[in-house]
């Protein structure tokens, strides 16, 4: 059954149940007794040992798993800033701040936009900071929190698989280190042939001109449109009824004492100190001040938490410097803070542990071997490798829920088969590995980063799925046009421009339709 066509399976139910009954924890955990029960030839004692391991395995694997264990801590401690800067009335004054300045629904999607480009250094991070900053604004201005998760996953990743200063770069520039160095097909440096591969990541590129499509204008499709229509036209920014992600439950004091500082002070603390502790911890584990060296040798979870527990004592401090002059300040309230910031995180944390669970029970079905075993064995022409890879990466990192596995199994055997076959089509092939595990990766409920987008937005989690989907459906769409291009003339160049026309008819045909339904209205 391990690296059969049965290993698939366990994905294929988590996410079917997922998108049919929009119970994320419920549907996982079917996923993980599937695969419990895969790996243990149905053994019913070898059964509960995997759901165990599966239970266990975000905190103990072989030693303390401290990686998932700070990015859980980390998720604890912005909820816990999200309370106090709460409490202070830091949001609140923020919003009143911002809708002063930035006075339009089209420049709050602008700014989501931007920031999500400018946190560029790792994803995990741009989710959460970007939703936190964000928010307030995009709630002023009546943008649905589905749209804001759309921006927020849409500029994660893919700005983080183009960066080569980023924890996804420094990753990526050691895989190809590794493939380039076993072949004199090329000449390059594998930095040089990172840079080389960013105008070849067509699926970016697609993704990315639709977030400023989207941002620049209201022409929204399927799902995405029925919840951007009701935060217009009836406040409903989220559904009440569906269990929102880092959502505070508790209702605090309503005050005029909260400062913009409450709210920007925690927040540019928790950037600036998360960057310097990576900077600082990848020079100690690399020894040298090499900006590449750092970055691949950083430890962005521990980075993270140094940079929670900063940005937490410092709201709390503000809201401590409050007492004196806020008649509704106190300890008790402090108190009371915490739990709330801890218990809205949990939701979260816990489809976080159950889709890592599924995913280190489907890495031991070796069900990526199987499905990149399916392509070597397959005599497809040269013609159409990139787009094939392209299909196939998008196809693991959605039934796995993770683009870096998908990068480190398909990137090496994309290289050997091009090597062999093709070496002028090697980078546009690793490219396409690249762009298909973003994509997969964006549209699988069992992402990490898709589950950490949700949070950052404060959306539901199945609603971000729902929404995101169409969206990265049309963007891979695209890419797959400028794939089967580049393949058939051999050129990068020419796939670009047919992926930059196929984006030009797409928007005019969106925009068109839009006025039209505005004459409608009207």
């Amino acid at each position: 059954m391990i690296g059969s066509w049965i290993s698939i399976l366990p994905p294929i139910i988590a996410i079917v149940m997922v998108l049919a009954t929009r119970r994320v924890l419920l549907s996982l955990g079917a996923g993980i007794v599937t695969a419990a029960l895969l790996l243990a030839n149905f053994a019913p004692l070898e059964t509960l040992k995997g759901v165990w391991r599966a239970m266990t395995v975000s905190f103990y694997d072989g030693g303390l798993n401290t990686y998932n264990i700070f990015i859980m801590l980390f998720l604890l401690l912005l909820g816990v800033i999200t309370a106090f800067v709460s409490l202070s009335g830091g949001s609140a004054a923020f919003a009143r701040w911002a809708v002063t300045r930035i006075r339009t629904k089209r420049g709050a999607k602008l700014l989501t936009m931007g920031l999500g480009i400018a946190i560029f250094v790792d994803d995990y991070f741009n989710s959460l900071a970007v939703g936190q900053i964000a928010r307030p604004i995009t709630d002023q201005h009546k943008i649905s929190r589905a749209k804001l998760a759309y921006f927020i996953d849409s500029t994660s990743a893919p700005i983080c698989v183009v960066s080569p200063i980023s924890s996804w770069g420094a990753f990526l520039i050691g895989q190809l280190a590794l493939i380039l160095g076993t072949t004199a097909a090329v000449s390059y440096s594998p930095l040089t042939a990172f840079v080389m591969m960013a105008p070849m990541n067509f699926y970016v590129i697609a993704t990315l001109s639709m977030v400023f499509f989207f941002a620049w204008t209201n022409n929204d499709f399927f799902e995405m449109k029925k919840h951007e229509d009701r935060a217009m036209f009836e406040g409903e920014l989220y559904d009440q009824n569906k269990e929102i992600p880092g959502q505070l439950k508790e209702e605090f004091p309503e005050h005029t004492y909260g400062k913009v500082r409450d709210l920007v002070a925690p927040i540019v603390t928790l950037i600036a100190v998360t960057l310097g502790m990576m900077i600082y911890t990848g020079y100690k584990e690399a020894g040298v001040f090499d900006i590449w060296a750092i970055f691949e040798n950083t430890d962005v979870p521990f980075s993270l938490v140094i940079g929670g527990v900063t940005a937490t004592l410092l709201a709390m401090l503000l809201y401590i410097l409050q007492m004196k002059k806020n008649e509704t300040a106190s300890v008790s309230w402090m108190g009371r803070a915490f739990i709330s910031g801890v218990k809205a995180m949990m939701p979260a944390i816990l489809i976080l542990i159950f889709a890592w669970g599924l995913t280190d029970l489907i890495a031991s079905l070796d069900t990526g071997l199987f499905l990149s075993t399916m392509v070597e064995r397959m005599n497809i022409p040269v013609t159409f490798l990139p787009v094939l890879i392209f299909v196939l990466a998008g196809l693991m990192a959605f039934s796995t829920g993770t683009s870096w596995g998908s990068f480190g199994i398909l990137m090496p055997i994309a290289g050997t088969i091009m090597v062999n076959a093709a070496p002028e089509l090697l980078l546009p092939a690793l490219s396409a590995v690249l762009a298909g595990a973003v994509f997969g990766d964006h549209c699988s409920p069992i992402s990490d980063t898709t589950i950490l987008s949700s949070t950052g937005a404060g959306c539901n989690h199945m609603d971000h799925v729902a929404t995101q989907l169409p969206y990265a459906l049309v963007a891979a769409s695209v890419a797959v046009i400028g794939y089967i291009v580049l393949g058939l003339t051999g050129s990068v160049w020419i796939g670009l421009v047919a992926v930059i026309i196929t984006l030009i008819v797409l928007f005019t045909y969106l925009s068109a339709k839009g006025k039209q339904r505005a004459g409608q209205i009207a």
